[in-house]
């Protein structure tokens, strides 16, 4: 199957970077590039992609507020820097399917859009570490009473998601099915009230259960 993909940035150096990298796989395929927030809308909404790639700082619309506005059509990687916390915190409450650095190598930015075609998600380690981290307290027992909850099991898958692994990766690591850890997934993400990955992560180190 042909991961359908839309390319935003408002950098034309960067937008087309991405492109080729993305359309050297053959399982990929650019179906637009666009250069601000408003036109990246209207292509997702158009032509319904698998997975829409969005720059989080463009010229009249933002990245964030753009995903907001597709979160229902289609799944978004933020394309961020280290100078945009602000905005990434924003991305907790958007649910967006992950968070890939502008200077990442390809193999972390088409890691990160199969990942999201396939209903994973994929958060780079520098992100999570520089921008997740400093959303509360670490190197201290966890203290949020919600983790209480968690089997031992879904504790290791969480603590893992916080550190930037998918799916598979956190099979691997745990001798685990895939299928297994997406069901461990579910039933933390019910328990702790939270959406998605991001947010199970934010949790994860703002406790202190990753350190």
């Amino acid at each position: 199957m042909t991961i359908r993909v839309v390319v935003a940035d408002d950098q034309e150096m960067v937008r087309l970077g991405l492109s080729m990298i993305l359309r050297g796989e053959d399982d990929i395929e650019v179906v637009a590039e666009c250069d601000d927030g408003p036109s990246a809308v209207e292509a997702v909404r158009r032509l319904r992609p698998d997975v829409a790639l969005l720059d989080i700082r463009m010229p009249r619309l933002d990245g964030l507020e753009a995903a907001r506005l597709v979160a229902q059509d289609t799944r978004v990687v933020i394309v961020t820097t280290f100078g945009d916390d602000d905005l990434v915190d924003r991305a907790l409450d958007v649910g967006v399917a992950g968070f890939v650095l502008k200077d990442a190598g390809p193999p972390i930015l088409l890691a990160a859009v199969r990942a999201a075609a396939a209903g994973d998600a994929l958060i780079s380690p520098e992100v999570t570490v520089a921008l997740l981290k400093r959303r509360g307290p670490t190197g201290r027992p966890a203290t949020d009473p919600r983790l209480a909850g968690l089997s031992d099991r879904e504790l290791d898958v969480v603590a893992l998601v916080a550190r930037g692994r998918t799916n598979a990766e956190i099979a691997a690591d745990l001798s685990l099915s895939v299928a297994t850890v997406k069901t461990h997934l579910v039933n933390a993400s019910r328990r702790l009230g939270v959406r998605n990955r991001v947010e199970i992560a934010a949790l994860a180190w703002s406790s202190g259960l990753v350190r």
